[in-house]
């Protein structure tokens, strides 16, 4: 993983645009799995787009675009009965599939065919309690597309807080990869008890669509590792689009903290932060834990979104030192994407195995 590549011959014919903007073809967390039980329907914005999601009575999951192609009115607004979506407007009815299964108001003379009228549908998934949807349009190669992250363990319990941030996707995606900040944005009693910056020396690698530090012992000094016993042993992986995988292990048990970016619109991202445990025991601490991470990650909203005003005004940023380095991997890593989408490639992970230091 070096600071710098070589200009490839590619760069030039690669739109600028593109490497502004979230990936398109990509898995995007869209909420919990429990909002969409029974015949319950549910809108979400995503990267501009509006989107309803909900499960048949079959089980499987649907993801439509919100808009009926007669009037643009939203389906979300209507009724779903476990079988089809009707728009409160006019009544059209869709099947979970986006298919037009019935237009109430034509008469019995009329010759207009509905047949094949549809609703744009989305790739919908569910993975560690989180319904992810991918916007992408077109065909493609399920082994270019980062996968949708996976628990490993049966949770005893878990903690979910959600925040709006109004902020670029890509600054927000760069906060999860930052060691630096950590220090001065997170400086928390409970978190970060110690005051002094220390040197750190982590070994880094890459991984499908991604990099993770690898495992390593951690520190005892924070209440959250006291609570595990033992020396916890801490592995963090980044994966695109916006994907922090935080896991730790004190021999049998096990704790995860993953981080998800969503983009909403062009400045406005949805953090995701889940924590999940196997210990029984830790759930008599939710009631303590939960404003706690609300707490952390309204940190992250408040600095997260005075970069952004500072950006607006100057949208350029200097990138220094090998704290940088994993934010200048993500753009690499994104890079990569979109080249190998254009050539009809595979992707190609252009990181190698490296020692990086920094203090924090």
């Amino acid at each position: 993983m070096h600071p710098a590549a070589a200009p490839r011959a590619s760069d030039e014919s690669l739109d600028p645009k593109a490497m502004r903007e979230p990936l398109p073809n990509a898995w995007y967390c869209v909420g919990r799995t429990a909002s969409v039980a029974g015949e319950k329907m549910r809108a979400v914005a995503l990267n501009g787009e509006q989107v309803v999601l909900g499960r048949g009575r079959d089980g499987a999951l649907f993801a439509l675009r919100d808009r009926c192609p007669h009037r643009g009115m939203a389906l979300s607004k209507g009724k779903f009965d476990g079988d089809t979506l009707m728009c409160p407007f006019h009544g059209w009815r869709f099947s979970t599939d986006g298919r037009c299964r019935d237009v109430p108001t034509l008469s019995s003379h009329d010759a207009s065919d509905f047949s094949r009228i549809a609703v744009q549908r989305f790739p919908i998934r569910e993975s560690a309690g989180f319904l992810w949807v991918n916007p992408h349009l077109g065909p493609s190669d399920p082994a270019a597309v980062p996968e949708v992250p996976e628990l490993g363990f049966t949770p005893a319990g878990s903690l979910v807080v959600e925040l709006e941030v109004e902020a670029s996707f890509d600054l927000t995606t760069l906060s999860l990869v930052d060691p630096g900040h950590v220090a001065f944005v997170h400086d928390s009693w409970w978190f970060r008890p110690s005051k002094e910056l220390r040197e750190k020396v982590k070994t880094f690698q890459p991984v499908p669509h991604g990099f993770v530090m690898t495992s390593h012992a951690t520190t005892k000094s924070s209440p959250v590792y006291r609570l595990l016993g033992g020396v916890p042993e801490v592995e963090i992986e980044f994966r695109l689009p916006g994907v922090r995988l935080e896991r730790i292990a004190a021999g049998e048990k096990r704790v995860a903290n993953y981080t998800f970016a969503t983009p909403l619109s062009a400045n406005r991202t949805m953090l995701t932060n889940a924590l999940y445990w196997s210990m029984p025991a830790l759930n008599l601490l939710k009631p303590l834990a939960r404003p706690l991470m609300r707490q952390f990650l309204t940190q992250d909203q408040q600095v997260l979104q005075h970069a952004q005003a500072g950006l607006d005004r100057k949208p350029t940023m200097v990138l220094l030192g090998q704290g940088d380095l994993p934010s200048q991997w993500y753009f690499r890593l994104k890079r990569e994407v979109l080249e190998a989408a254009r050539e009809g490639r595979p992707f190609e992970n252009p990181l190698t195995r490296q020692e990086l230091r920094w203090r924090s």
